[in-house]
């Protein structure tokens, strides 16, 4: 079912995708509204009761008896819904896409019917010109072709054609006052008896009519329902993104699973859970230091006070509303608060959302407004731009100055909860516990849910990588300073920007490192690069300091054996291992720097051997750089990697066409990286799947081709790109040089020469610039999907303006 003021025209592609040989065995009906479309002009009024019985007509004459799967857009969403409220017997599944049901109360009702609506308005736009309906064409992204622009206003041409136009607009009830509201509440309400039918919401988010509050009132009417949002996707969502693939492929699990399906009993953990707050509740009373803050005039917090502020905090946000699978985003800088708003949400069974600021703005909204907190932490200046950003979820101020912003804050919330003596009861091992965001470096963030019972795998992983809780831990990489106090270990956060992890120097990691007699260092390349050229101002306090390091973590990107090499100078005591993981599943792999200089030169990053309790396997690339459906292949051979783990994520959070995806392996998770396991069990990745070049030469893998290049000693990075289709694209070659140029230029002929004689491939150009650039999270995974698209414009005549 259509809506408003489009035509059975929007489910073109539906219809052609099951006339396909391969198709799911189901037919397909795409109904014209009376008076829409190609439909007969009755003249009449008709309000959403008649539409819902108009349908029934055509139904009742075409003999459909079931199962059906009602598909709605629009208002032809809640036209579905009525229908389908009425054929339960015959109803196999429901699909919606960017519909609503009800407005919910304190939201405004859409702009661009607001607008329409207006005295005088209504039939100036919807009637007597197309305006209307060219205002809801324009919202498509990107803009439809001409032809397809003809073809939504084939049916409409003449005013007397689009009468139902409006007649569509005027029957949208905005109050109880109006006919057809009783009608609509009566769809509303009755989604409720839809429970055991399959649901898939399919989502553009980029919709002016239909926002995030009409989808927050659809997924709480129907919380069984499976939803995938197609980010960058607006209003016309079967125009914007492939809803027709999307429908096909839930159709094809509809048809093999059970109606009455019967769960199966879950194996029993190999290992009893034991929950990440168990170490700071071990430790309720020790009051010797857990938490120092370098950036706070070396805040110190101990243990005592660390648990005593979890349970204050967390019974203070039970006691403000806060309930167990309530999501709270925290906007927070690592730290003393950060760390016990984080375990406090924990332990009474809130769900944290955890959004880098290293997303950017437009980021992190895309990342809030998919994972729609009830609450939001924040510091003063997050809460202003909370605000003005109209990003989810009740305030809760924390630091100076949020009380000022009028906010509750997390010092009255412990106020609140100090005189409370039991907390609510502790969630279960299989609850969601946390939904972190990745980089973005490869498209927009995903959201990543793990469970309670995953997460403490994630910390029994790090027990692996050779952490002593005895000693203290460095925590300049943001994902340990949180998991810092879990792994029972007193930790200190250096005096940095943690937006930039590039603001890392010597003085600041050797003052943390001397504050809790620290012998692991977590950091990232891109901190410890700046490290590394900051450490020549060392004195021997710091420099002492440094050599009580014995363990040195760097992750977030791969980390070059040089930068490894030069970190020993200044911890010559430290082993340096670089793991290997992802924010799906952190870590995999773990591998020193003397093991990487054993294992020699290879074709991509060596990682090294997968931890206890997980398992790596490779799905071979084929002649296209296809993957395989099924991993297991011989050793050097390249293909996607393939992990499995008890610190597996649980799901990517409304992403269901992705989780699908990630997942197809029973057990499995997809990382959407390539790489080879050699003979001695070793992983070498060779970069992102998506980065693949198909040349007509064959298939080409990114990072060891970068790796060769950036062997000579002119080239400070590269980065290999393919330009053109597949199967016949170019290699181009962008490269920083050393001494680094100042402006982006095609290479001279003898840097030319040199780069293509160690890429040991054709290369079609070399192309220099100042800096390549690179994801805003860790400053360190070059971007090759921007650089791709500035080498095809350059190539194609467009200037040498820098990428």
């Amino acid at each position: 079912m259509h809506g408003n003021p489009t035509w059975s025209y929007l489910w073109r592609h539906l219809l052609a995708r099951f006339g396909r040989d391969d198709a799911p065995p189901w037919r397909v009906v795409a109904v014209d509204h009376l008076d829409m479309g190609f439909s007969e002009r009755t003249g009449t009024v008709r309000g959403l009761a008649q539409r819902i019985d108009d349908l029934t007509t055509v139904t009742d004459a075409l003999g459909l008896t079931g199962p059906v799967v009602t598909v709605g857009h629009d208002w032809g969403g809640s036209i579905s819904l009525g229908w389908a409220l009425r054929h339960r017997d015959q109803l196999r599944g429901v699909v919606l896409t960017n519909t609503a049901v009800h407005q919910p109360s304190g939201s405004p009702a859409p702009t661009l019917i607001r607008l329409a609506r207006l005295p005088g308005v209504l039939p100036a736009v919807t009637v007597r010109t197309p305006t209307f309906l060219q205002a809801t064409l324009a919202l498509a992204n990107p803009w439809l072709p001409e032809p397809v622009r003809e073809g939504y206003l084939a049916p409409y041409r003449g005013a007397d054609r689009r009468a139902a136009i409006g007649g569509f607009v005027a029957d949208i009830p905005l109050g109880s006052d109006h006919s057809s509201w009783q009608a609509l509440q009566d769809v509303a309400q009755g989604l409720h008896t839809l429970a055991e039918i399959p649901t898939l919401l399919l989502w553009g988010p980029r919709d002016p009519v239909f926002g995030d509050v009409h989808l927050r009132d659809l997924r709480n009417r129907l919380p069984h329902a499976r939803l995938h949002r197609f980010e960058g996707a607006g209003h016309l969502l079967p125009e914007d993104a492939d809803v027709a693939g999307a429908v096909a492929r839930w159709l094809v699990e509809l048809d093999h699973r059970p109606a009455d399906p019967t769960p199966a009993s879950a194996p029993a953990p190999a290992v009893p859970w034991r929950p990440l707050w168990a170490a700071l509740a071990e430790r309720a009373e020790d009051r010797s230091v857990a938490l120092v803050e370098l950036a706070n005039n070396g805040r110190q917090v101990s243990w005592s006070l660390l648990w005593q502020r979890i349970r204050e905090i967390g019974a203070g946000l039970s006691a403000s509303g806060v309930r167990r699978g309530d999501r709270v985003a925290l906007l927070v800088p690592p730290g003393a608060d950060l760390t016990a708003a984080v375990y406090a949400c924990l332990r009474i069974g809130a769900v944290i959302v955890v959004v880098d600021p290293g997303l950017g703005l437009a980021g992190m909204s895309r990342a809030l407004r998919s994972a729609d907190p009830a609450h939001l932490v924040a510091v003063g200046r997050g809460l202003a731009v909370a605000r003005a950003m109209g990003w989810p979820g009740r305030r809760i101020g924390a630091g100076p100055g949020a009380a000022a912003l009028g906010a509750l804050t997390l010092g009255g919330l412990a106020r609140l909860g100090a005189d409370v003596r039991e907390l609510p009861a502790a969630p279960q091992p299989d609850d969601d516990a946390a939904v972190l965001f990745t980089s973005g470096s490869t498209g927009p963030a995903k959201g990543v849910v793990y469970t309670h019972r995953q997460l403490a795998a994630m910390r029994d992983a790090l027990f692996e990588l050779g952490v002593n809780t005895d000693a203290g831990i460095v925590a300049a990489f943001a994902p340990f300073a949180l998991f810092g106090p879990a792994l029972g270990a007193p930790s200190a956060i250096p005096d940095m920007r943690v937006t930039a992890p590039g603001t890392l120097t010597a003085t600041a990691l050797a003052e943390a490192a001397a504050a809790v007699d620290g012998s692991a260092v977590f950091a990232s390349p891109a901190a410890l690069r700046n490290v590394v050229d900051t450490g020549d101002v060392l004195d021997d306090h710091h420099r002492a300091a440094l050599q009580g390091v014995t363990l040195l973590l760097s992750a977030g990107a791969p980390v070059p054996a040089a930068l490894l090499t030069r970190t020993r100078v200044l911890m010559p005591e430290a082993q340096p291992h670089t793991p290997y993981g992802m924010t799906e599943v952190l870590p995999v792999t773990d591998v020193t720097l003397d093991e990487i200089v054993d294992a020699g030169p290879g074709d991509g990053v060596c990682v090294g051997r997968p931890l206890p309790g997980v398992q790596v396997a490779i799905a071979a690339l084929d002649t296209t750089g296809t993957p395989s459906e099924q991993p297991g292949c011989p050793p050097g051979r390249t293909g996607e990697i393939l992990v499995r783990a008890a610190h597996v994520k649980d799901r990517y959070d409304g992403l269901w066409l992705t989780e699908r995806d990630s997942s197809r392996n029973p057990g499995w998770h997809r990382t959407g990286d390539v790489g080879y396991l050699d003979s001695d069990g070793r992983l070498w990745v060779q970069g992102r799947l998506a980065h693949v070049l198909v040349t007509s030469d064959g298939v080409l893998t990114p990072v060891g081709t970068e790796q060769r290049i950036e062997s000579l000693p002119q080239i400070a990075r590269a980065a290999v790109v393919g330009v053109g289709p597949p199967g016949v694209a170019k290699v181009v070659v962008i490269a920083e040089t050393l001494p680094g140029s100042r402006r982006a230029r095609m290479a001279s002929r003898d840097l030319a020469a040199a780069v293509r004689t160690a890429a040991a491939t054709p290369v079609a150009a070399v192309l220099v610039v100042p800096a390549l650039p690179t994801d805003i999270r860790h400053n360190s995974k070059i971007d090759r999907t921007r650089l791709r698209h500035w080498a095809e414009r350059v190539l194609a005549g467009g200037g040498l303006r820098r990428p």
